[in-house]
């Protein structure tokens, strides 16, 4: 089954057509050099590297009670690309964009007694706890308010999520199809297109929920959804009120927390959004103070930036259904989300 995209925008200029399957992006030539980007779609404490860096210079964590091995990074972009063909075909994709945190350094037994100033190279071993990837699929597109959109898709893998010191079981990966903003390369996912655990034994096992996840994705009605936010605004009392009420949010008490709609953000992020409010070149107000709820929704993606790998999709996520609340409550008294904009 392969997923309908009517009535998604293609853009001439994009459309390469593809001989066969064996022609898709490959996942073996690129470059052994870490990749730097001029606007990554996450920042924090992460850094950019190649697939092939990821095959040739680091070692793969194993099980440590039966030493059976785990499902390694590379094997989970693989698996996504194997994945990515089975539901669209002949449709051109760009190189993976990697980024990785938490790097888990280690030495071969030869090095056991060497300073670590002395280290050769093949004495040093290493690995990342936590790494993030997308693909984006650029003939596959659209616009909203001006900004061009690409059909994309990612996951993450955080090895901290893992009980790596017990039998092989289970292990757990986030998984996603979505779009990204080439304005800022924000990511746009929603919870339609979002998996927030993968719990697979196999890569095969792996591909299979993620082909499950790309067939039930409807692109139509994400980019729908996203078109309407840019019929409705905040004024600067509205944002202040969001604002306000979010750094609030955190230090309820429990009870009253748990009335209230799941906001994942925390103050650090909500200090990013006021600051970018005044002075983001591409969603900061208007000289009436207004900014419409569209450009507010990717004031919250640009914050996201900051979060940890192993929280990124999930507060992307909950970025999109807390700006599709705040828009029920402009109209909405009784809304649940009300509570921010009172």
């Amino acid at each position: 089954m392969e997923m309908e995209l009517i009535p998604v925008k293609i853009e001439q200029e994009a459309q390469v057509p593809i001989a066969n399957k064996s022609d898709f992006t490959s996942v073996g030539t690129v470059a052994l050099e870490k990749i730097h980007q001029t606007s990554p779609f996450i920042e924090a404490n992460t850094e950019s590297v190649s697939l092939s860096y990821l095959k040739q210079q680091c070692v793969i964590p194993v099980f440590t009670k039966d030493n059976e091995i785990t499902i390694s990074h590379q094997e989970f972009i693989e698996a996504a690309l194997s994945s990515l063909r089975t539901v669209f075909g002949n449709v051109m994709s760009e190189t993976p964009e990697i980024r990785v945190s938490h790097q888990i350094k280690g030495r071969t037994p030869d090095a056991l007694h060497i300073p670590a100033k002395d280290l050769e190279e093949h004495q040093r071993t290493t690995y990342f706890e936590r790494m993030a990837f997308i693909i984006k699929l650029p003939s596959i597109c659209d616009t909203i308010n001006g900004n061009k959109l690409s059909l994309t898709i990612g996951g993450v893998r955080a090895y901290n999520l893992e009980n790596l010191y017990n039998k092989k079981s289970y292990e757990k990966f986030k998984f996603f199809i979505g779009f990204q903003n080439m304005v800022c390369c924000n990511l746009c996912v929603s919870t339609d297109g979002f998996q927030s655990e993968i719990r697979a034994m196999t890569t095969l096992d792996l591909e299979d929920k993620m082909i499950k996840v790309l067939q039930g994705y409807d692109a139509s009605l994400h980019l729908q959804k996203m078109k309407s936010l840019t019929e409705q605004s905040l004024n600067e009392k509205n944002f202040a009120q969001i604002i306000g009420k979010g750094r609030l949010y955190n230090y309820l008490p429990k009870k009253e927390k748990s009335l209230l709609p799941e906001l994942l953000l925390n103050d650090g992020h909500f200090s990013t959004i006021a600051k970018d409010y005044y002075q983001d070149e591409s969603f900061c107000r208007n000289s009436n103070g207004e900014i419409n709820l569209w450009e507010f929704y990717n004031l919250l993606t640009g914050s996201n930036k900051s979060s940890y790998l192993d929280t990124f999709l999930d507060r992307g996520a909950n970025a999109f259904d807390f700006t599709q609340g705040i828009s029920k409550a402009l109209s909405d008294s009784n809304s649940n989300y009300s509570w921010f904009l009172s």
